[in-house]
């Protein structure tokens, strides 16, 4: 007990306490830093087998964070860059993205004029070894710490390349990879241009200025804007208050911050001149649109400033901080939350397997535009106008899933130098693809099998005889996924383009191929091109 006293008063005295008016709270945190370093310190030195320190110690912070909120971990030194490129939008390396495809490290996808690309690296091509290192018994995201260092620096890799080459050397110069924020903007009409942010890293904000300002000049019959915020996951809170005050005045509240230390507790407001405030605008959200996005999105809303359309957005209210926890580690913490103008909290209040999940409408509080309008709290911002999420079939995802359009398209750009641009593009070998496919043991069990299946097993464990009516359920179900490729031919057909597209034209091509077959789009262009029902919306 005398030695506990003695690390409390230390600790105490650290932590800024007096040592003469700690409080039971206190007592409980010293107390419980004790047992936990002894538990920690008799395992690693008696548990029958050899354990690893550094990942002992990262399971036992990673419980405990995971028992707070999803947004609050632990950042080990091999994940800072990780952390840096999603809020810094650059890093050191080679500006590619690794995953592991079968067992093997492959590179999954790279960035237009990325050093991995200018030294002739593929996407497909599978790395073996780095600076002579194998990488057999290494993770995706250990490779990528090899690659990462110093800019100007060289890296030496040796790959297989599927259907070529096999050890293959290639040498490559690290450089500093900037992953742009505006992928694409465009006229999608005579009348309505279309700008798509898929982050809010440093000069999202000047990067949409400049586009918004590109477009108007070239097109002066520009009358209406389309911002595409869908699977934007955020960033910088800057940017987001900066976005804002493109379409918003100077002066406005846009966000503010409430923790648990009200002398923490801030307000944001917009600082520069708009660029403009009159011109209607539809903003694009999807369940994917978060924590930042949604602070733009919600702003627009509050001020009546333009009309969203989608679905709604993922519900990440929370205000994150980093504190470094020595040895190049950090420690992400929530220490508020974020409000809107109209005094709402975006952020979910209930989460399942680490995802929000949907509250009843009338389980959220009603605030107002505004023009008194009804919004809600407690689940993201709900579009003005709802459109159902398109989505992809099983057999679809399956094919995706297990890689079978990966390697495909890894085999089909090896035979082909060029291809058409990204929206007169057609890929026209489909039936090569089937036997691809096939010959290469892919396997798809659909959900009805599935149900299927557990269906036989409860009603073998109730000894009910329904024999004939389950084989008979099966063997529709079968004959339907039998003919499965036929079946989703023109869904899996776009699929491969879009996958074919991204290895010519990257992601503005990627971007450019899906306007003119976008619903939600041609939507927002049909919205703005009718604008007593824009007026209607809004009022």
């Amino acid at each position: 007990m005398k030695k506990l006293t003695l690390i409390i008063v230390a600790a105490t005295i650290l932590l800024g306490v007096s040592a003469f008016t700690w409080n039971d709270r206190y007592f409980e945190i010293l107390k419980n830093m004790e047992i936990y370093t002894n538990v920690y310190k008799e395992l690693n030195a008696n548990y029958v087998d050899d354990i690893d320190p550094g990942e002992l110690m990262k399971i036992g912070i990673d419980a405990m964070t995971t028992s707070l909120d999803p947004y609050t971990n632990y950042i080990s030194e091999a994940r800072v860059e990780n952390y840096r490129i999603s809020t810094q939008g650059k890093y050191e390396g080679i500006g590619a993205m690794i995953r592991e495809v079968d067992g093997v490290v492959t590179v999954v996808d790279a960035f237009e004029n990325s050093p991995a690309l200018k030294a002739g690296m593929k996407i497909g091509d599978q790395i073996k070894a780095i600076n002579g290192l194998s990488t057999s018994d290494k993770s995706g995201e250990d490779v990528l710490t090899l690659f990462r260092g110093v800019p100007g620096t060289k890296v030496e890799m040796t790959i297989d390349r599927p259907g070529e080459q096999k050890g293959m050397k290639i040498q490559l110069i690290r450089e500093e990879v900037s992953i742009p924020n505006v992928p694409h903007s465009g006229m999608v009409s005579d009348e309505v241009a279309y700008v798509s942010l898929t982050t809010f890293t440093a000069n999202a904000s000047a990067n949409i200025r400049k586009n918004l300002n590109k477009l108007k000049k070239e097109n002066p019959e520009m009358k209406a804007v389309i911002l595409d915020l869908r699977n934007n996951g955020g960033g910088l809170l800057r940017e987001a208050i900066n976005v804002s005050n493109i379409f918003i005045p100077q002066g406005l509240p846009v966000v503010s911050t409430r923790g648990k230390v009200a002398e923490r507790d801030k307000s944001y407001s917009t600082t520069n001149n708009s660029w403009d405030t009159e011109i209607p605008l539809v903003v694009l959200i999807n369940k994917s649109s978060a924590s930042a996005s949604e602070i733009v999105s919600g702003v627009i809303q509050d001020y009546d400033r333009g009309v969203l359309m989608g679905q709604r957005s993922f519900g990440k209210g929370l205000v994150q901080n980093t504190a470094e926890v020595g040895y190049n580690s950090r420690l992400k913490l929530t220490i508020s939350k974020y409000y809107i103008p109209s005094n709402r909290c975006i952020q979910s209040v209930a989460y399942e397997n680490g995802e929000p999940i949907d509250i009843e409408d009338d389980k959220r509080s009603t605030f107002k535009t505004r023009n008194g309008r009804p919004v809600l709290d407690g689940g993201g911002v709900t579009p003005d106008v709802k459109i159902p999420a398109e989505k992809i079939t099983d057999f679809s995802q399956a094919l995706i899933d297990q890689y079978i359009i990966f390697k495909y398209v890894n085999q089909y750009v090896s035979k082909h130098d060029s291809i058409s641009g990204p929206i007169d593009f057609q890929f026209e070998e489909y039936d090569e693809f089937v036997k691809f496919a096939e010959s290469n043991q892919f396997v798809f069990e659909s959900k009805g099998e599935k149900l299927l299946k557990e269906l036989e097993t409860s009603i073998q464990k109730n000894e009910v005889d329904l024999t004939s009516e389950v084989e008979g359920l099966s063997s529709k179900i079968k004959n339907f996924y039998k003919n499965s490729f036929e079946n989703y031919r023109d869904e899996v057909t776009e699929l491969i383009a879009e996958e074919i597209i991204n290895r010519y034209y990257f992601e503005e091509g990627k971007v450019q191929r899906k306007l003119d077959q976008d619903q939600e789009i041609q939507e927002a262009i049909k919205l703005l091109g009718d604008p007593k029902r824009y007026q209607e919306i809004l009022n």
